[in-house]
């Protein structure tokens, strides 16, 4: 393995309930949930499309701050479709950016960036 590259590395292990996992990344812990599993934690679909959507803040954050693009603030709201019994197929995503401080045209441009990265 090259010497610069970055390694993520995630523990999950069984809780003892069935349908629920203890994680841990790095020194922070959480509990998620399966769609059958007690339905009280984030569950392990939210996880996945969280990491999609706080991608995409912190890319374009980044991205704006390097290029002198004055976003203030943005919101990104991101939905997954899939249907029982297949929970673990995502049947559509669909995913929505709003910019704020920006104009339509560097908002665009911006989307694109996190679009093609």
């Amino acid at each position: 393995m090259s010497q610069d590259a970055v390694v993520d590395t995630v523990r999950s292990m069984s809780s003892g309930i069935v349908g629920r996992t203890l994680n841990s990344a790095r020194t922070n812990h959480f509990v998620l949930d399966s769609p059958s599993g007690p339905g009280e934690a984030v569950s392990n679909g939210e996880a996945f499309l969280s990491g999609i959507s706080s991608c995409g803040v912190t890319l374009i954050e980044a991205y704006a701050q390097q290029n002198n693009v004055p976003v203030k603030r943005m919101h990104v709201t991101i939905d997954g479709v899939r249907r029982p019994p297949n929970m673990a197929q995502f049947e559509a995503v669909n995913i929505n950016f709003e910019l704020f401080g920006v104009s339509q045209g560097q908002a665009e441009e911006l989307v694109q960036v996190w679009r093609d990265r």
